[in-house]
This record gives C-alpha cells, sequence and structure tokens, in this order.
C-alpha cells in the first residue's frame, strides 16, 4: 500500500533566507555549540535491543576519549539551551549517559539521554539535519495543534525534544486489547479527530509507528490523546490519501475499532469538532500564521507534480476554484486552512 501512496524518497529541503528570518523572529533560531556532522564522527557502535532483545534500529556510538569530553560539554549545553536560558551553572550536574544514531527514516537522527546526576532523572532530545519541510511541520503543529513543541535551529541542524508517549505501533499491539469498552470508545473519538488534524493540515505518513498516544489519569477513568512524533512529510506528497492515517495499514485496528464504536453521525461531529479547533487556533494566532504561510507560499518543499496531483485531489473533494489556482504547497495549505475557517465564520455569523 505503501509503495502506491508515497514517494520512495523524500528529499531534504534547505531553509532559505526568508524561513531563517521567520525562525530568528520567533526564538527559533538560536546558535548552538555543535552540529549534526560533529555528531558522524563515531568511531564505532553497537545495536541496541529493547526489552524483549528486538532490534530498535538505533545503534549506541561510540568517539575517542579526546572528542567525548568536548562533545559531552557541547551536547549539556544545548540541553540547557532547550529547557532552560542556557545558563551553565547547572551543566556540572547534568551527564550524557547515551548517543544514538537511527539511520532508518529520511531524517537518521542522533538520540541524546541526559541525565540530571542529582536525582538520576532522563530526558531525551534529538539532533538532526534541518529539514525546511520538517521545520514546517513543527511550527504549523505548534501553531495549530493542541500541542506546544520545542525546537531550535542553526544553519544545517535541527535541535528537537523528545515526546513522551507510548508508541502507536506498540499500543496498538500490547494495550489496545485490555482496554475497557469506554477507553476503546475514547480512542476511537481520537483518532478521528487525528485523522481529520492531519489532513487539513497536510501532514502525512502518520503510520502508526510516527505517532505516539498519550494516556492521562482523571479520577475514576484514563483519557487518551494521538500526538504526531515525526514531521518529515510535512506537506510533500501529491497523494491526498498520504495525509489520512486512515489509508494505512498500520493502522488498520484503529479503523477497525472506529467502525466497531461510533457511529456516522459521531464521526462526522468530531471531525467537525476538529475542524473548528483548527480555525479558532488559526484566528488567535492570525499574525505569526500569516507570516509563516507566507514563508512557504514562497518556498518549494516537493515537486510540481505532486502540487499538480494534490491541488487536484483536494479540488475534486472541496469544489473550491482556489486550488486550481495553487502553484505551490504553500499555497496550497493556505486554501485548504482558509476553506476550514472560512466555514467555521460562516456558521459562527449566523448566530
Amino acid at each position: 500500500m505503501e509503495e502506491k501512496l508515497m514517494s520512495r524518497k523524500k528529499p531534504s529541503f534547505p531553509i532559505n533566507d526568508r524561513f531563517d528570518s521567520y525562525l530568528t523572529r520567533y526564538n527559533r533560531n538560536t546558535k548552538i555549540p555543535v552540529f549534526y556532522d560533529d555528531l558522524l564522527r563515531f568511531s564505532g557502535c553497537i545495536t541496541v535491543f529493547d526489552r524483549n532483545d528486538e532490534d530498535t534500529l538505533w545503534v549506541r556510538c561510540y568517539y575517542a576519549d579526546s572528542e567525548r569530553l568536548e562533545l559531552d560539554e557541547s551536547l549539556k549545553h544545548i540541553y540547557t539551551i532547550l529547557h532552560s536560558d542556557g545558563n551553565v551553572d547547572s551543566l556540572e550536574f547534568l551527564n550524557v549517559d547515551a548517543i544514538d544514531y537511527c539511520t532508518f527514516g529520511n531524517s537518521k537522527p542522533f538520540r541524546i539521554k541526559v541525565r540530571n546526576i542529582l536525582n538520576d532523572v532522563t530526558t531525551y532530545f534529538y539532533v538532526k539535519l534541518a529539514d525546511a519541510s520538517r521545520v514546517y511541520g513543527l511550527e504549523i503543529e505548534h501553531i495549530l495543534s493542541p500541542h506546544r513543541i520545542n525546537f531550535l535551529v542553526h544553519k544545517d541542524t535541527l535541535i528537537e525534544e523528545h515526546i513522551a508517549g507510548i508508541p502507536g505501533d506498540v499500543f496498538i499491539e500490547d494495550e489496545l486489547p485490555h482496554c475497557d469498552e469506554r477507553a476503546k470508545t475514547q480512542i476511537a473519538k481520537q483518532f478521528v479527530k487525528f485523522n481529520e488534524r492531519c489532513m487539513v493540515r497536510l501532514l502525512g505518513d502518520m503510520r502508526s509507528y510516527n505517532y505516539v498516544i498519550i494516556p492521562t489519569h482523571d479520577f475514576d477513568h484514563v483519557d487518551y490523546t494521538i500526538r504526531a512524533i515525526d514531521f518529515d512529510q510535512q506537506s510533500y506528497e501529491g497523494n491526498l490519501k498520504v495525509y489520512k492515517p486512515q489509508f494505512f495499514k498500520e493502522n488498520f485496528k484503529m479503523v477497525q475499532l472506529v467502525a466497531d464504536r461510533l457511529q456516522a453521525d459521531s464521526i462526522e461531529q468530531y471531525r467537525r469538532e476538529e475542524r473548528s479547533l483548527l480555525a479558532k487556533r488559526m484566528i488567535n494566532a492570525r499574525t505569526r500564521f500569516k507570516e509563516l504561510i507566507r514563508c512557504m507560499i514562497n518556498d518549494h518543499v516537493s515537486t510540481q507534480a505532486n502540487v499538480r496531483q494534490l491541488r487536484k485531489d483536494l479540488y475534486d473533494l472541496t469544489r473550491d476554484m482556489k486550488f486550481k489556482r495553487a502553484r505551490t504547497m504553500g499555497q496550497i495549505l493556505r486554501t485548504a486552512l482558509e476553506f476550514v475557517r472560512r466555514n467555521y465564520e460562516d456558521v459562527n455569523t449566523k448566530f
């Protein structure tokens, strides 16, 4: 299925000057003491296995002693910049326990494990190549989703905080069968809303291992939310189905859950709720969002063939002539979000 839905390999797109200025204005662009290429100079590695002795597709990197000392100090400094004010006074209480590297996927990230030696609490962050489409995805998620994201960009390096939660594939396999009836219905509702949010904001490739499910204990029950953790496929593919998690075979059990638990009227209600929330967030962050979309409109983060296919698919879905005039993915995204906002405002003016 994925072979037909998606391209074999998505290229990386550089951050242009206009987008770089936007990131600087909103405190995303910050000088850092180490770059992605510096981490590639490891002298060896070993495979990292999970608790069930399964290959995690991560390898643990080892560096020469002369390089590791300087690298550790730089990574601890990055941690303080990402999570605090960059004050070096706390560096003596931090330790870099592990540097892991993943060759799977587009971004080939490094995962840094930092431990506070005073209380043994560990925190992760990631060092990746700064792909423009991924950074657009992170910023759009920060503005339009119910979740905030902390990340930094400097030249060709992206520093991204870890998003905690149960990986979707693990949850579906191990946790979902043991959920009670109420929980299964609530998870179905959240998947409908997540599916709608991804489609409207054009975030693709939400297979089960690219999102996490977060349980929250509330009085006598547990609530669940679904949150994206991979933003490589922001507005790149031409096939509209790529932006709907329901079409990936890895999500079949979630789709089946929706069909079993929710009636058609409920599904439509939850879709409307999510579109309304997206419209409200757009209105509340109007200035920042307009600046971001202007950057994206004047950028190229996909191929012309993909742009032509996606605007056709969206025109067939909405019959909005503005899609036919779109020339970039930024224009398509703006038209899609304006369509949602306009419908929300039209409904609200009736009251």
